[in-house]
């Protein structure tokens, strides 16, 4: 029996999502748009898509929530029933509350995301079964679009070359998918380990709380938590990410340079909507971990224009050829570095 109780995160995610403008699109009509993208994606990229590009789907807020749960579900599932695992009279009763509780949680999280959203290509990591999907969220574009002023058709066009690399990505790459499924399970693992060992708890001594301290104030919160192993797990998994971002910034706007009149007035504005940001979203996005993202498309945005601008996008696809050669975050921040050592 699941842990989470998954219903009522769909119903909580729903109802903080809102509908939002939605605008229907042409869903057959992106398709051949689609295929041209990816075809101008192999050829600057130098990568070959080896599967068929899935099916564009335009989808409401509501189809996105249901999406990422889906895909949510083996990553916490096995986490969670750790959680469940206890025993006792109240056992039964404390796991329909963690589970009700949990299954909120992952609502309002979702709920809140939905919002903000432009595109995803959705894959499971750790299921090989579903297919990946090429997602577009109807009235996220619309609304984006009306609040930047730029036209709704060219930002879907945009965002479309963005996940579109992402499928030419993950289906020319074939060991991307299972390294980093890989890398995030050893994290699950090391969760679960983390959740029975806090069983065992016991008060941290003077000199271990002003440590404690010490590294909360230096912002290490979630490597206090991980412990140093799972932190240096963590920090590859977060260059590669970046990088599998980065290229797809990157590629977007060499690719929307070729088809798209409006490109730069698209990447001002996206500039805008990035960083001029309310302050609730600001607070939310830091808590959703949605900076580390952003910070991930900047970190990869500037690692693959600087590798282009000194060796051509034949240096950049080299990242591509085994794990050994993704850089590192050191050499995100380098890549210099990293060209002379990879090519």
């Amino acid at each position: 029996m699941d842990t989470i109780d998954w219903k009522l995160a769909q119903r909580v995610g729903e109802l903080l999502a809102g509908q939002g403008p939605y605008l229907a699109g042409r869903s057959a009509g992106m398709q051949p748009l689609a295929e041209d993208f990816a075809a101008r994606v192999c050829a600057y990229t130098g990568l070959e898509l080896k599967d068929p590009l899935p099916q564009v789907e335009l989808i409401d807020r509501r189809g996105w929530i249901e999406a990422n749960i889906a895909t949510m579900r083996p990553l916490l599932d096995p986490v969670s029933s750790r959680l469940g695992n206890g025993t006792g009279p109240l056992a039964g009763a404390m796991r329909s509350i963690s589970g009700s509780l949990l299954g909120a949680q992952v609502g309002a999280v979702t709920g809140i995301l939905s919002q903000r959203v432009l595109g995803q290509y959705d894959i499971a990591l750790l299921d090989a079964e579903p297919e990946p999907r090429l997602l577009l969220l109807a009235p996220n574009l619309a609304q984006a679009a009306r609040n930047l002023g730029v036209d709704r058709e060219e930002l879907t066009s945009w965002v479309a070359i963005h996940e579109v690399t992402h499928a030419v990505q993950f289906g020319a790459v074939p060991w991307l998918r299972g390294h980093l499924a890989g890398m995030l399970s050893e994290l699950i693992e090391g969760l679960e380990l983390n959740v029975a060992a806090s069983r065992s708890f016991r008060m941290p001594d003077a000199e271990e709380l002003r440590s404690l301290v010490r590294r909360l104030q230096a912002g290490e919160l979630m490597r206090l938590t991980l412990g140093e192993e799972r932190w240096a797990l963590l920090e590859r998994m977060q260059a590669t990410m970046s990088l599998i971002e980065g290229h797809a910034e990157h590629v977007m706007d060499a690719v929307g340079a070729e088809v798209l009149p409006t490109l730069q007035r698209l990447r001002a504005a996206m500039t805008r909507r990035r960083h001029e940001r309310a302050w609730p979203w600001r607070i939310l996005e830091r808590l959703l971990g949605m900076e580390m993202k952003l910070r991930q498309y900047e970190l990869g945005r500037r690692f693959c224009d600087e590798v282009v601008a000194q060796a051509g996008p034949a240096a950049l696809t080299v990242a591509w050829s085994s794990p050994d050669l993704l850089p590192s975050s050191a050499e995100l921040d380098d890549p210099a570095s990293w060209l002379a050592r990879a090519t």
